[in-house]
């Protein structure tokens, strides 16, 4: 089941993005007191009440001819056709003015629920600015502060209301969904034709020419898989451009359908740092990764050029030293008979338990090669372990004093693990909790 989408909407210099780090409870937005900062819409989690939904921070809608409010305002477009329900956030201490009136006539446009947040009310005494905001339309007017956090309470109630009820998606167990996820160009496409031995998506040479997530049924083998194809995804610089709008959301939406994402790698031009943030957000989400080098066949065949490619990648994605690596070549076909049975294994890997009692001998063992440490005195005890969740697997490991665990320790344990369970392409999460 995705999440919600939220999008924070309004002209420049209402506070979009300090209410946007107040509701993901981080300062992943700049916040400077100029008009237009965010001149790009910003992605994060949210969470309230148990709900958790997407967060959009938007460049302001402003009306003008100059490039920059023309990309700016298509930002906020996109945010706004992208969303479950928007936050319309004016300024409480300047009144209505122009600019939020044409931004309330492309709300309307929308016919998408709209939660009017009047920002900048810092005490009692000024809620009575809120009044003529309703002459906006759009309901009552919910008073905030997002440099003092008040108000930010009723304002989410009422957007969590507004989410739509999502219909229970019948996700047989025995399928594996897995996605393809890289920069434009990289041959999303052309692998999904491969796998389906047909021409079911669009192959161009043009970057960008996938603009959705497609959902592809197909069996190999006697199991059953979904694909879904993803836009290309670029840098945020490039985010407005017209053939990749969408591209970003989009693809996050199918990591978090996925058991399974596959990362996709030019062989040809190499690797960039686009690749490895496109990495990151499945590594994020806790996903099974796959690492996928297309255009393999463009590449020296030797044995040393081999090993001297991998251990470029490896190099460049340590985050992801638990996900195996697969060269080949969409268009000629070439190893392309070796992936799936690595998407089988990824899978399987990423919904694997062990038991209690052989998880506890192997952090037993564990602790004689190499003991606890101490800090300030204080010896890290190790009282046993369990799993308690996959996708991915999950560990807590109970202990005298969580402080102790040092994150050098945690990665020993985690290697421990894996050395004697495999969880090759799936990534494993490590908690150190105080028995109570």
């Amino acid at each position: 089941m995705r999440s919600s989408v939220v999008a924070i909407v309004g002209r420049p210099n209402v506070g979009k993005s300090t209410i946007f780090n107040r509701l993901v409870g981080e300062r992943i937005s700049i916040v400077e007191d100029i008009p237009g900062v965010t001149r790009d819409r910003i992605y994060a989690k949210a969470e309230w009440l148990n709900t958790n939904f997407r967060l959009i921070d938007t460049g302001g809608i402003e009306i003008g001819d100059e490039p920059l409010l023309i990309q700016m305002r298509e930002q906020a477009e996109i945010a706004i056709r992208e969303a479950d329900v928007i936050i319309f956030l004016v300024n409480g201490r300047e009144g209505i003015t122009a600019a939020d009136e044409e931004v309330s006539k492309i709300l309307y446009k929308s016919n998408k629920p709209v939660v009017l947040a009047v920002n900048k009310i810092d005490n009692l005494e000024m809620r009575e600015q809120i009044y003529e905001f309703y002459a906006l339309g759009f309901g009552e007017p919910y008073p905030i502060s997002g440099t003092h956090g008040l108000g930010l309470g009723d304002l989410l109630d009422q957007v969590v209301k507004l989410f739509p009820e999502r219909e229970n998606e019948n996700i047989e167990e025995d399928v594996i969904y897995f996605s393809l996820i890289g920069r434009p160009n990289v041959g999303k496409s052309s692998l999904v034709n491969a796998l389906l031995n047909e021409e079911r998506v669009i192959v161009s040479e043009i970057a960008g020419t996938t603009r959705d997530a497609i959902d592809t049924n197909f069996t190999k083998d006697d199991q059953d898989f979904v694909i879904i194809d993803t836009a290309g995804m670029r840098k945020r610089g490039k985010i407005y451009e017209s053939t990749e709008k969408y591209s970003i959301l989009r693809a996050l939406k199918a990591i978090e359908r996925s058991d399974v994402v596959l990362t996709l790698i030019d062989a040809d031009t190499g690797i960039i740092e686009q690749d490895k943030k496109i990495a990151g957000y499945a590594h994020e989400a806790g996903k099974a990764v796959v690492i996928v080098v297309n255009k393999w066949d463009t590449i020296s065949q030797h044995d040393q050029a081999i090993k001297e490619f991998e251990k470029n990648v490896r190099a460049h994605f340590q985050f992801l030293d638990y996900a195996p690596i697969v060269y080949l070549s969409a268009i000629t076909k070439r190893r392309l008979h070796t992936l799936l049975p690595k998407v089988i294994e990824a899978s399987e890997n990423h919904t694997k338990r062990v038991e209690t009692n052989v998880l506890n001998d192997v952090i037993m063992d564990a602790l004689a090669i190499n003991p606890t440490p101490s800090r300030h005195g204080k010896k890290l005890k190790i009282l046993y372990a369990t799993q308690v969740a996959v996708k991915p697997p999950t560990f807590v490991v109970f202990v005298n004093d969580p402080e102790l665990m040092h994150f050098s320790y945690e990665r020993f344990l985690e290697n421990q693990i894996r050395e004697a369970f495999g969880f090759e392409g799936s990534p494993i999460k490590i908690y150190a909790r105080r028995r109570s």
